[in-house]
């Protein structure tokens, strides 16, 4: 069955970056959250909109679980810092988890709860997901099409 999940950690080059690198989805960087209609990436980084940037990601659920995008959500990305991602700081670039539905909710509660009994402390944010705008497309796949690297993102070995 194909299902919507979203995410935000920082950048959502960087976020997109790491999810592309998983088989069979398909990925639009955009924003979620906030109160404005079809906010503009110069209207979000105001900081005034409310969005965040944001990952959208279609996948198959019966080719890939859930989990398993929960688990690279959080090995890409530094969970615990709550004003941002590395350099770049803002309501825009904080960490949340947009969940369509309770299983959603209830294996991302699984996944937060886990970490804090190992020891972490977790910034991300749990809020059902709203509208999600779709950014410009210079935005989409911006990685791919510059042949960079994330700058605040790096995957590090948790689960």
């Amino acid at each position: 069955m194909i299902e919507k999940a979203y995410f935000a950690s920082g950048c959502f080059w960087g976020t997109e970056y790491y999810f592309m690198q998983l088989p069979r989805i398909a990925t639009q960087v955009g924003y979620m959250g906030g109160l404005t209609f079809a906010p503009t990436y110069r209207e979000v980084c105001t900081g005034d909109t409310g969005h965040i940037e944001t990952v959208e990601i279609v996948y198959d659920n019966e080719q890939l679980q859930y989990e398993t995008l929960v688990k690279l959500f959080f090995e890409t990305h530094n969970f615990s810092q709550i004003d941002g991602q590395g350099p770049d700081i803002g309501s825009q670039y904080v960490s949340v988890i947009f969940y369509t539905n309770e299983k959603q909710r209830d294996i991302a509660t699984y996944y937060i709860t886990l970490l804090q009994t190992k020891g972490y402390f977790v910034a991300t944010q749990l809020r059902q997901a709203e509208e999600f705008w779709v950014a410009e497309d210079y935005h989409q796949t911006y990685y791919t099409k510059t042949g960079g690297t994330p700058y605040c993102h790096k995957y590090t070995k948790i689960f």
